[in-house]
């Protein structure tokens, strides 16, 4: 799982990958795992745009977390 920086709350186990650094790390990424990315929020459009980076690069499994962290945390 992927986040961008300044985020108030953190999923356990998530490796932080700031967006603008993405595609220098993409080749370092496991392919036979699903990825959820996520962000600040809800609106927050860093992690579509992740999403969309990591589908094209190598074809991974990306999606986006639709949801708050904080509704993650809940499960």
């Amino acid at each position: 799982m992927f986040f961008a920086k300044n985020l108030t709350a953190v999923i356990p186990g998530a490796v932080s990958i700031p967006v603008e650094e993405l595609r220098e790390k993409i080749s370092s990424l496991l392919t036979n795992r699903d990825i959820v990315v996520y962000c600040r929020g809800p609106y927050c459009l860093m992690s579509v745009e992740a999403v969309e980076l990591l589908r094209r690069s190598k074809g991974i499994n990306a999606y986006r977390l639709e949801k708050s962290v904080q509704d993650w945390n809940e499960f």
